[in-house]
């Protein structure tokens, strides 16, 4: 088993997601993945109950939704608030660094819808080029 020893400029770094073992590849995966980006872009409108949040997020299901949270609340991004009303009620907003991550995924998600007349095109180059499969 090889260990690869960090570059110089990466050594001074206190995490490096690109180390197998670094925590932040893990919230990195949290933040990233389909239902994570989405939650998290859907929170930045404000503060949402399960329910209203699930229909947003168009697609999660309500296990997957469950466990997203979980993990963006534990990586203290999503703060979850329960009443005790009857019936219970809770509501989930972002945290201050959860604004901050959502903000800078937001940037993202907009370039990526801005661009999609060009990614549709090279996707028919692409498959024209390979035939269709």
């Amino acid at each position: 088993m090889t260990t690869t020893q960090p570059r110089p400029e990466e050594q001074d770094l206190p995490f490096n997601v690109f180390a197998r073992a670094c925590p932040s590849r893990g919230t990195l995966e949290h933040v990233t993945g389909r239902w994570g980006a989405l939650t998290l872009g859907a929170l930045s409108e404000g503060s949402l109950r399960f329910n209203e949040l699930r229909r947003r997020v168009d697609g999660v299901s309500e296990k997957m939704l469950s466990q997203t949270l979980h993990a963006l609340e534990r990586d203290g991004l999503v703060h979850r608030e329960a009443q005790l009303t009857n019936p219970p009620r809770v509501d989930y907003e972002l945290t201050p660094l959860g604004r901050e991550v959502a903000q800078r995924l937001l940037s993202l998600i907009r370039c990526v819808e801005d661009s999609m007349d060009t990614v549709l095109e090279a996707r028919e180059r692409y498959d024209a080029a390979r035939g269709a499969r």
